[in-house]
């Protein structure tokens, strides 16, 4: 079975041991690696316990949370090269902008559509309620959106496949 929902927090707090094996598909899992992404996880380890946040000893990063993480920062980024907060002149900015993420890929906003390219893993629950990289894509993916309408959705995307083994 796979799951396209189910992540590290989903399985925080329950019996792993029946899912161990299930397979689920996201950009990001936090057992990826990687020096970036050892850093972001001990920051919101960090920063949780400083916090006193619930369950601040057993907290975990989830694809949802690096794509957060990601967004602002490429906005901030945006920001800068706009020279403003004007939305307009923001919007503008994104296009191209890159940003090295947590999942050890360089990510980069859309020129023409300003979606994300990303990578696509394939992980494995274990006992532990992290996943097992067993499968992603060799580079982030070209997004393509759900409208034809919107330039740039005829370019045929690529997408090559490796092992993560």
């Amino acid at each position: 079975m796979i799951a396209f929902s189910v992540g590290e927090e989903e399985l925080r707090g329950i019996d792993t041991k029946p899912l161990v094996g299930q397979l689920a598909a996201w950009n990001y899992f936090e057992s990826v690696d990687n020096p970036t992404n050892a850093k972001f996880v001990a920051d919101y380890r960090a920063w949780a316990k400083a916090r006193n946040l619930p369950n601040a000893g057993t907290v975990v990063t989830n694809d949802p949370m690096e794509a957060t993480y990601v967004g602002l920062h490429m906005w901030a980024q945006a920001v800068e090269k706009a020279g403003t907060t004007d939305v307009d002149k923001v919007r503008a900015a994104m296009a191209g902008q890159t940003f090295s993420a947590p999942d050890g890929f360089t990510l980069t906003m859309d020129q023409t559509n300003h979606h994300l390219h990303k990578p696509v893993m394939i992980g494995e629950v274990e006992e532990n309620g992290q996943f097992n990289v067993v499968w992603q894509t060799e580079k982030p993916v070209r997004a393509q959106p759900w409208s034809p309408f919107i330039a740039g959705n005829d370019k045929k995307p690529d997408h090559p496949v490796k092992s993560a083994q």
